[in-house]
């Protein structure tokens, strides 16, 4: 038996050679479409793959049942905004950490901190901007400002690491970067009001 979201699929186990075939078809199907699968659960197990293609090895004539929980692309999309918030605390909060560590001189922890504090940042600023594009959040200047402040932060950031000065890159940690990262909370605000109305 196959299920999504609870409801019983017109299509036999059988009709599949192995499980990868089964999800690949499934997935691209109507009963899935601007839907995400947050989880398979085979045989009352949640299904994870350990390597590629590990589905491909598993034969549905061992299976008896295989269960697919989704949740819309909008509900996906507003939790991830929501999560934002905490990414922004995340921000704050760690761009305080690595000063503190410079103006103690230490420099190696504080330089390994600050790469993570880095590539978060970038990985928030890539989820902004994806989620902004897909949901097609109205024109938002405070957007376009925000990234260009970020970007030339980064900038003068990089240029002071280069001169190992570590008092001045505390310092605009603590009063430029810190608080550039808490004007992104509007910006999140926004957007999760932008997917609200596109869910409706």
């Amino acid at each position: 038996m196959i299920t999504i979201d609870g409801r019983p699929i017109d299509r036999p186990l059988d009709a599949f050679a192995n499980l990868e075939e089964l999800l690949l078809d499934l997935t691209s199907g109507v009963a899935l479409e601007n839907r995400v699968v947050t989880d398979v659960l085979v045989d009352g197990e949640a299904f994870s793959e350990i390597y590629p293609h590990q589905a491909e090895d598993i034969e549905t004539r061992d299976i008896k049942r295989v269960e697919i929980v989704s949740v819309s692309v909008q509900q996906m999309a507003a939790d991830i905004a929501g999560e934002l918030y905490k990414v922004v605390r995340l921000m704050s909060e760690g761009s305080k950490s690595v000063a503190d560590l410079f103006r103690r001189a230490d420099d190696a922890a504080a330089l390994e901190m600050l790469q993570d504090l880095l590539d978060v940042t970038r990985d928030f600023l890539s989820m902004v901007g994806v989620l902004r594009n897909e949901f097609s959040m109205r024109e938002h200047a405070e957007f376009e400002s925000l990234t260009t402040e970020i970007s030339a932060l980064f900038s003068e950031m990089g240029d002071v690491m280069e001169n190992e000065d570590w008092i001045l890159l505390a310092d605009l940690l603590e009063y430029e970067f810190n608080p550039a990262t808490e004007k992104w909370k509007r910006v999140i605000a926004s957007l999760r009001e932008d997917i609200r109305v596109d869910a409706a």
